[in-house]
């Protein structure tokens, strides 16, 4: 696919537009996007201590916070995935930069808990337009050839997102007050929104699925969110995906909120140092295992169809052990070798995430199916870890806490195996006759 018979015709295009590597310019545009989304959700969690101590929270308050942005997030995802898939994709994405980023920054404002929980859900609102309209806006520009390659290294963005988040909101809390870290990094949001509106161009809805299946045109509609349910009740895979990704997700928001007061906690860490630990391994090992599994999974899409999600069966099962590592080791060292080793199999999951579902839907329909998978994994998996992990963790400990988690992982495997079984390769096919 070429970037000229991607944009609409009435948008002036930039110069870069018309080089034959485009595509893989926005990949790299939205990068960025994905690198400040995490790093503004991923800097509260670093400093915890810091909001326990000014502002006298307990620990199931503190996994409120966590919890507030994911409820709103996953409630929200659904209602804006729909939204994208009536809209133009680069206005939701930059449209949701600009709104979270400001958020961010008043966030600083906040003066007790229910102000600090207010902004912190607002948040969650701003960020749920993005992964729906970047998801959507790159399966244009990537077919079965590319796409969890380019899904894998725009996933990258996340890791790197995430430990800049943890480490410098640590670093920034501890030398100048909690209260710099979100100006600082809300102010650096707004300035990249400026920067792309320039240089990200609107892709023709379908247009890499229709050069995959060979055909010449298929005019694009709108779908009902009526008809829209209608269809994920009726193509098993995305039902089946969902579940999965909602239990990963419940792990994914263990490691995020509660590893840093973890290692504050067990191993005595700074809050700087124990905000880089609890992300820089883990998120470093998966930017090597994402782009891996992107690959592997573009490879095995060209055997069979079920090749991505086989990818995602390894990174789960691969990662379970690990997790339970994390929780129960006493050796720092050790720690630090677990959490290399979960990222590497977690990468390879997360790099095909949205890439195995948009194979099954519909490309008018594919902002909408990226919110439905955002509101299951968030409000439902997201959403409840942190209060369950805290609840759990003032009974018995955090160590236990985040052990038992491994359980979640093993479930999604199972989901994953009856979809490569049983229901991919008729969804796919059924796409194919869609857009004929």
């Amino acid at each position: 696919m070429t970037p000229k018979s991607a944009p609409p015709e009435t948008e002036t295009l930039p110069k870069i537009a018309l080089s034959p590597n485009y595509k893989w310019f926005v990949v790299g545009m939205l990068w960025f996007c994905g690198f400040f989304n995490y790093a503004d959700r991923q800097a509260i969690f670093s400093i915890f201590p810091l909001l326990a101590r000014e502002l006298h929270l307990d620990k199931v308050q503190l996994g409120l916070l966590g919890s507030s942005f994911a409820l709103v997030y996953g409630i929200c995802a659904p209602f804006a995935g729909n939204i994208v898939d009536r809209v133009r994709r680069k206005s939701a994405v930059l449209g949701g930069l600009q709104t979270w980023s400001i958020i961010c920054m008043l966030t600083a404002v906040s003066r007790n808990f229910g102000t600090l929980l207010f902004f912190r859900a607002a948040e969650g609102l701003g960020e749920t337009f993005y992964f729906p309209a970047s998801m959507s806006l790159i399966s244009d520009y990537h077919g079965k050839k590319t796409r969890s390659r380019a899904m894998g290294t725009h996933q990258t963005s996340v890791y790197l997102g995430t430990i800049a988040g943890g480490f410098f909101g640590g670093l920034i809390g501890q030398y100048y007050g909690w209260r710099w870290s979100f100006i600082v990094f809300g102010g650096l949001g707004v300035l990249l929104g400026f920067v792309l509106m320039k240089y990200l161009v609107e892709p023709k809805r379908g247009a890499a699925d229709l050069e995959d299946f060979g055909v010449p045109k298929h005019e694009a509609r709108h779908i009902p969110v009526g008809d829209f349910l209608k269809v994920i009740w009726t193509t098993p895979t995305v039902l089946l995906c969902m579940g999965a990704f909602m239990l990963d997700n419940f792990v994914g928001m263990v490691l995020l909120s509660w590893m840093p007061a973890f290692l504050y906690e067990k191993f005595n860490l700074s809050l700087a140092m124990a905000g880089l630990t609890a992300t820089i391994f883990i998120q470093l090992a998966s930017m090597a295992g994402s782009p891996f599994g992107g690959w592997m999974a573009d490879t095995l899409r060209k055997r069979f169809p079920g090749g991505r999600i086989a990818v995602q069966v390894i990174g789960l099962l691969g990662s379970a052990p690990f997790v339970i590592w994390c929780g129960q080791t006493l050796s720092v060292t050790w720690l630090m070798v677990a959490l290399t080793c979960w990222g590497v199999f977690k990468g390879m999951y997360d790099a095909n995430i949205f890439a195995s579902v948009l194979d099954v839907v519909r490309p008018e329909a594919r902002g909408t199916a990226v919110g439905f998978m955002n509101m299951v994994g968030w409000l439902v998996g997201a959403g409840t870890a942190p209060v369950i992990i805290g609840y759990i963790a003032q009974r018995a400990s955090l160590s236990y806490a985040i052990s038992i988690a491994s359980i979640a992982l093993v479930a999604a495997s199972v989901l994953l195996l009856i979809a490569i079984f049983f229901t991919v390769g008729k969804d796919v096919e059924r796409l194919r006759r869609q857009l004929e």
